[in-house]
């Protein structure tokens, strides 16, 4: 079966021939990079979630009425929220680290002092409002403490100066980036939980690159909390100690 193309060589119509079969896995190719596309920029923003949940308010996001960016992830935890609760008032850079899976760990975090916490650690379980817990990223950024209630809801803010090393600013204006950051665990049946981790942002600058940086923010998003829900699930399943 045979097809054609039209083509303009020069001023003049040219018709190409073209054999069906290959019109036709054309099309499909571009269709499945299409469909792969689509999937890819949902990821970026939304995991483990349906619509009425990235609908729906939670704690948090007043902080950012504006936010140019919403991601929501959420994962089923087979334990209480009381027994999640530390672990979560515990995360973070200076504190309890970043939970990944041993099997990642033992590949990509050395030296081994740097890997997330396996126990629950007292000295770590004060968190109130206010408290700046430091971040990873360039220059000195940190989020601070906004709503501590658990073990329902933890909610972070955090300011970023460019032009102060990405520290907190005396006066949030211009260049400032802002992100809000809510962990919120339900109940389930059983003496299981859902995790709900949704993170708001806006940004002082604009520019042709933007959609496709916010994408790809928002995958590096979506594998950095995957590892973290996998990594709490270790955790969790075992006692804490």
């Amino acid at each position: 079966m045979l097809g054609s193309e039209q083509l303009i060589v020069g001023g003049c119509h040219v018709t190409i021939v073209v054999p069906g079969n290959r019109r036709h896995r054309a099309d499909r190719d571009a269709r499945s990079d299409t469909i792969v596309a689509v999937s890819l920029l949902r990821v970026a923003h939304r995991s483990g979630v349906s619509d009425a949940d990235v609908a729906r308010r939670l704690p948090g996001d007043d902080l950012i009425a504006d936010a140019e960016v919403q991601m929501d992830r959420a994962v089923t935890l087979a334990a209480p929220a009381e027994t999640i609760w530390p672990w979560l008032v515990q995360l973070g850079k200076g504190s309890g680290g970043w939970y990944m899976p041993a099997s990642i760990e033992r590949l990509a975090v050395w030296p081994a002092r740097k890997r997330g916490a396996r126990r629950i650690v007292r000295e770590l379980q004060t968190l109130t409002p206010g408290d700046l817990i430091p971040d990873w990223g360039p220059g000195n950024p940190s989020f601070k403490a906004i709503t501590v209630d658990p073990p329902r809801a933890l909610v972070y803010l955090s300011l970023r100066d460019r032009r102060h090393n990405w520290s907190w600013p005396s006066e949030p204006a211009g260049e400032v980036l802002a992100f809000s950051w809510a962990l919120i665990l339900e109940p389930l049946d059983g003496g299981s939980s859902r995790l709900h981790i949704r993170l708001r942002g806006r940004f002082g600058r604009r520019g042709r690159l933007r959609p496709l940086m916010l994408s790809l923010g928002g995958l590096f998003d979506y594998l950095t909390i995957a590892a973290l829900f996998a990594g709490l699930r270790e955790r969790v399943a075992r006692p804490a100690g």
